[in-house]
């Protein structure tokens, strides 16, 4: 840990789909800079592994396996997190779902209802659990992770390009109701990244430009994290870092 800055030091940071992926890569840096990383994924032994490697590094983290399309039940976690941990520094809203790729004539509804359960309203309850405790931190800080298909129109993606279309502009309004407090609140388009999500979009391998790893993702991360962060409302890429 010594040999990492402790930007975080002190901090706890809470990562939605935190066990695999550009959540893990996230979880892993935030932890060596010195936060207390909350986990929360569906995948218990998944979540083991991210804190097996993290204690083994120094770090410090506390697992939550939870199925965010519980809605319901996700409004107790706020009320949770400050009896545990007396308040919250920093939530990253990674955790989404990509339905199947069809074109909008031929989609199921179900789709439609998992794209928005997941990627928009879970989203919105967290911000209505979480928004007292990163408020009344002295530098609250909320990342949600976009992609660049809810600005660009692509045929097939419809469900999940529109849900996060729909998390952009809640995302940018939370921020725009809070521009007046410390918390900052920023999205996060990262790219093609070598993850899951990516090989369910090409099955035969993606042959494009500019494919990050979800480590490489972890600088701007940090960055949006930090207390230097004081822009909000804003849609960041890697390549603002």
């Amino acid at each position: 840990m010594s040999v990492y800055p402790q930007t975080l030091l002190g901090k706890t940071a809470l990562i939605t789909g935190a066990s695999r992926g550009i959540g893990k890569a996230v979880a892993l840096s935030y932890a060596q800079h010195g936060a207390h990383v909350v986990l929360l994924a569906r995948g218990q032994k998944k979540l083991e592994e991210v804190d097996d490697h993290i204690r083994a590094q120094g770090g410090q983290s506390t697992l939550v396996p939870f199925d965010l399309k519980k809605i319901d039940e996700l409004e107790a976690l706020g009320p949770l997190l400050a009896d545990r941990f007396g308040g919250l520094d920093v939530f990253v809203g990674n955790a989404g779902i990509l339905s199947a790729l069809t074109p909008v004539a031929h989609s199921k509804i179900k789709d439609w209802h998992d794209s928005f359960a997941l990627n928009v309203t879970a989203n919105v309850q967290l911000v209505r659990t979480l928004d007292p405790l990163l408020r009344a931190s002295s530098a609250g800080r909320a990342i949600f992770v976009t992609s660049g298909l809810s600005l660009d129109v692509e045929p097939f993606f419809g469900s999940y390009a529109a849900s996060k279309a729909a998390l952009n502009v809640m995302a940018q309004t939370w921020a725009a109701e809070t521009k007046n407090t410390n918390l900052k609140i920023n999205l996060v388009n990262p790219g093609a990244v070598d993850t899951a999500m990516l090989a369910q979009i090409f099955p035969g391998g993606y042959h494009g430009k500019d494919l990050n790893k979800p480590s490489d993702l972890a600088a701007l991360f940090l960055h949006l994290a930090s207390p230097a962060c004081m822009q909000t409302g804003k849609i960041f890429t890697p390549r603002d870092i």
